[in-house]
């Protein structure tokens, strides 16, 4: 192992061990991923990476042919920070290995960052500070490229233009600060709703609902039905009410799809203060108690997933991880629900919250042209469709949802192009690099509505002066 990787490997086992030992939480609960192909078809996933990269590297000459040496002195290592529990990390190996081994002048070692966004980061900003060069590539959230854009390079200055034209325009401007692309779209996430086909077509619904109006007819009317059947601990609506990073994509939901805007538009101006956002977020206190549980409030996702997947939900908003996991063989809505768009204001329009991942390069990176080069290597479309078909990720590009492979392998997939077609992003470059401090103004002000403590004007007029003093933005229309 090289010293450069050891200190990184050093300093990443501490960071970890010390925001442990502070807490931490993980807003999006990760997906259930498709084992990666067994050992035997692909021998290079039981080694570690960088061993990995030193088996493939010829030892001595006489091992190799002299025309396919490549001297040591020529060769580039790269060091990649990426996560994902279990076969995502596999994966992740294995498309490095295939890297490796067609590019012997590059050679590329996997690290296996911290699965906590709220630790990954704290990792990352380490590193930053200390301008280190340890770190050449890597896994950034959504909502990190505005906070992180100092210290990243412009992937359009190495030919991502070329990729991202054919990418959701949604997820390349989030990933844009001032006309430079700090993250290459990997794989995304957005919210959905989830339905019991089963309980529609048994009280007399065609389809699931477009409007919230309809959700709540909907909700009421299946809810006093399947109570009257004997079952009390039956709910028609289940989401995400805890104050947290998962409220805040819910609100923004609740609020653009009613024509209240995106709480800060891109162009820095704060808009939450309107009546359609007030009236959304009263909406979803109405909610509480009437056709969702009271306990709502401090549920995260895995807490509105328990209740669906018991068979106690006619409705969920939830993340497309949840699909593969309620389609178990211990699920009691095994083949009994589908997903749609969210619903919309009186008008329909939909919105789902921006989720995923991106690929980025250190602009302390000794190497950033060979970093960049890999990065669009392994996010070009080719690599993304291996993720889709072998861990149901979903992708950047609108091609492959339309693809026959994954609509035969991945068959709810084709099925979500119109939500990330629409996908709404949270303001995160427009209040860089003060989102996380937005974000907690935007969360607790929402929770405090839900929970009685005040009204949707009240929070809306709160937030909007909050955000003034914190960011300095004038306040305006939607």
């Amino acid at each position: 192992m090289s010293k450069k990787l050891f200190v990184l490997l050093s300093v990443l086992l501490v960071t970890v061990l010390v925001l442990a030992a502070c807490g931490g939480s993980k807003a999006t609960p990760e997906p259930e991923k498709a084992a990666p192909p067994a050992a035997e078809e692909v021998a290079p996933t039981e080694v570690p990476a960088e061993e990995a990269a030193a088996e493939e590297a010829p030892a001595a000459e006489e091992e190799a042919p002299a025309e396919e040496a490549v001297p040591s002195e020529g060769v580039v290592t790269l060091n990649f920070v990426g996560s994902g529990p279990g076969a995502e990390a596999e994966f992740t190996k294995q498309q490095i290995e295939q890297w490796n081994s067609e590019n012997p002048d590059i050679q590329v070692t996997f690290i296996d960052g911290p699965t906590s966004a709220t630790d990954r980061y704290g990792l990352y900003l380490q590193t930053f500070q200390a301008q280190s060069s340890d770190i050449d590539a890597m896994q950034i959230d959504v909502i990190w490229p505005g906070d992180l854009a100092e210290h990243l390079v412009d992937l359009n200055e190495y030919g991502a233009a070329d990729l991202t034209k054919d990418m959701f325009p949604a997820i390349v401007t989030n990933n844009t600060v001032d006309g430079k692309l700090v993250g290459l779209p990997w794989f995304t996430d957005g919210g959905l709703l989830y339905y019991r086909t089963d309980l529609l077509e048994k009280y007399g619904y065609d389809g699931p609902p477009a409007t919230w109006d309809e959700l709540e007819e909907m909700a009421n009317t299946i809810q006093e039905g399947e109570r009257g059947e004997g079952n009390q601990d039956f709910w028609g609506f289940v989401w995400q009410g805890k104050a947290y990073e998962g409220l805040t994509c819910d609100a923004l939901e609740w609020i653009y799809s009613s024509g209240g805007g995106t709480i800060i538009s891109p162009d820095k101006v704060i808009t939450i203060d309107n009546p359609e956002a007030a009236a959304a977020l009263d909406r979803a206190a109405g909610w509480v108690g009437t056709i969702s549980p009271p306990g709502v409030t401090g549920f995260q996702e895995e807490e509105s997933r328990a209740v669906w997947q018991g068979g106690n939900a006619a409705f969920m908003r939830n993340w497309p991880y949840a699909y593969s996991l309620g389609q178990a063989d211990d699920s009691a809505i095994k083949g009994l629900f589908d997903v749609t768009s969210l619903p919309g204001g009186e008008a329909g329009k939909s919105a789902a919250t921006l989720g995923g991942w991106q690929l980025a390069v250190s602009k302390y990176s000794e190497h950033p042209e060979a970093a960049a080069k890999f990065a669009m290597w392994i996010g070009a479309p080719e690599q993304q469709k291996a993720r889709a078909l072998n861990l149901s990720l979903l992708p950047t590009v609108p091609a492959l949802y339309e693809d026959a492979d994954i609509a035969e392998i991945v068959p709810f997939m084709p099925n979500l192009l119109n939500v990330f077609t629409n996908a709404v992003a949270r303001p995160s470059t427009a209040s860089a690099p003060q989102y996380n401090e937005t974000s907690t103004i935007f969360f607790s002000n929402v929770s405090d509505v839900l929970t009685g403590k005040m009204s949707g004007e009240d929070a809306v007029a709160t937030i909007a002066l909050d955000l003034e003093d914190l960011l300095g933005f004038e306040s305006g229309a939607p």
